[in-house]
């Protein structure tokens, strides 16, 4: 017995979402890419003198500098409680000193922040400063960069997670920056 005239018949279509806008959309992507790399390739890294401003923030030759994909506490922030309180913020910032004292920082923006600062990723020695500042327990990681580093540090209870601490961007919100 034969079927064919039960089963639906299939009418060659040309393929669905290949429309010129969509090569459009496509080449876009393509030269958002290629742009990425002509700028990591073309525009060099941030290099030189490094002074630590605090956990998450130096200055490379003149240049300020936030580490992309980290917050850190605050300078003046203080962990734990009571008479048990601590200046995690000062820890984070010898931290970031011990790092950079490892070697040469080299410091590659990708963006820049509200308060002119170039956001960028930075190396010491061919290592992510921020992945082991997360590692170390002495900043949160933001988004996805650095999750498994913040899960670490977190379930090891290393440096702000030692014990009860607010979060850098509350205690921000608690002690806003004088306007300027």
């Amino acid at each position: 017995m034969r079927l064919n005239h039960l089963t639906p018949r299939r009418r060659h279509r040309p393929l669905r979402g290949w429309h010129p806008r969509t090569w459009r959309g496509i080449l876009l992507a393509g030269a958002l890419i290629v742009v990425a790399l002509v700028v990591e390739h073309f525009i060099p890294p941030l290099s030189g003198a490094v002074r630590v401003a605090d956990g998450d923030s130096l200055e490379i030759s003149g240049e300020r500098v936030r580490l992309e994909g980290i917050d850190a506490p605050e300078l003046h922030q203080e962990c734990g409680e009571g008479a048990k309180a601590w200046p995690c913020g000062m820890k984070a910032r010898a931290a970031l000193a011990a790092l950079v004292a490892q070697g040469e920082v080299s410091c590659r923006p990708v963006d820049e922040d509200r308060y002119g600062r170039a956001v960028a990723r930075c190396t010491v020695g061919g290592a992510d400063i921020g992945a082991e500042l997360v590692r170390q327990g002495w900043a949160m990681a933001l988004g996805l960069a650095y999750r498994a580093e913040a899960r670490a540090a977190k379930s090891a209870g290393a440096g702000i997670w030692a014990g009860p601490f607010e979060t850098p961007a509350e205690w921000r919100a608690r002690h806003p920056r004088p306007a300027e």
